[in-house]
């Protein structure tokens, strides 16, 4: 298990090495273009804490390397306002153990996941997000939070459709799992949101499911069967006749284990 820390340039700033777990203290505030290099073997399922700024998150690396690309500029508005300025980062990183992974847990939150592509899973991508503004990107639906009351920057960011009718959403998981149930948390600041009054979900099968959805601030669950699947898809949200065009997605947990056991 190794942590390399490089420039823009690809200079090496630092790095730490270790079989169970890998640990890197660095004094360096970040700029534009550092990035995260973790190394580990293919199919890893790790837990890394990639600097004080990211909350610690599960990741499965089918190849092995995940690559985090430190947010910067209008990106870092998606995380806690001066997260990225500090002195000093703290770097862990290690296998997760068969215990850990045999139990069932939200398997598409990852605080780590980035806009654009990545080596690393689960991934959530949309075909829109509001003006292309990070505070309203896809990834913000699965990174662990679930404040909803207002909207716009940390912790309020979320999943915005810019008023566009054919929005979907959509979260990768880089392997199959066995998904038992879902919970869709909408985005709550009421007058200022519309809300869905229901949808569609499709899955890497083929399979769909159509749902209804009210105007709460609360999760609202769905039972996925145990079925397994390597992605899920929202799609054909249905708007509420409320005369704001801004309905949003703050959260999307799915329950369920990995399909190896």
């Amino acid at each position: 298990m190794e942590i390399i820390v490089r420039s823009e340039a690809g200079e090496i700033l630092a790095r730490a090495s270790d079989p169970d777990e890998a640990r890197l203290c660095l004094d360096h505030v970040w700029e534009a273009g550092d990035r995260v290099e973790i190394t580990s073997f293919p199919g890893a399922h790790l837990w890394v804490q990639p600097g004080i700024a990211v909350p610690a998150g599960e990741v499965f690396c089918p190849s092995g390397v995940c690559t985090w690309r430190v947010p910067a500029g209008e990106r870092r508005l998606a995380y806690a306002p001066g997260a990225f300025d500090q002195p000093r980062n703290i770097l862990t990183a290690r296998v997760m153990t068969a215990e850990e992974l045999s139990r069932p847990r939200d398997l598409a939150r990852n605080p780590l996941d980035l806009r654009g592509d990545t080596d690393f899973y689960p991934h959530c991508t949309a075909n829109v997000e509001t003006r292309g503004e990070s505070v309203f990107a896809a990834r913000n639906v699965i990174d662990g939070l679930r404040f909803n009351t207002f909207h716009g920057e940390w912790p309020f960011e979320s999943w915005g459709i810019g008023a566009r009718e054919d929005a979907w959403c959509r979260i990768d998981f880089g392997r199959e799992i066995i998904a038992e149930k879902m919970a869709l948390t909408l985005r709550a600041d009421f007058p200022h949101d519309a809300w869905w009054v229901g949808g569609h979900m499709t899955d890497s099968n083929g399979e769909e499911i159509s749902f209804e959805l009210k105007k709460t601030a609360g999760r609202q669950w769905l039972d996925l069967g145990g079925r397994k699947v390597t992605w899920l898809q929202l799609e054909r949200m249905i708007k509420s006749d409320d005369p704001s065009a801004f309905p949003s997605l703050r959260a999307w947990e799915v329950i369920g284990t990995e399909a190896g056991g």
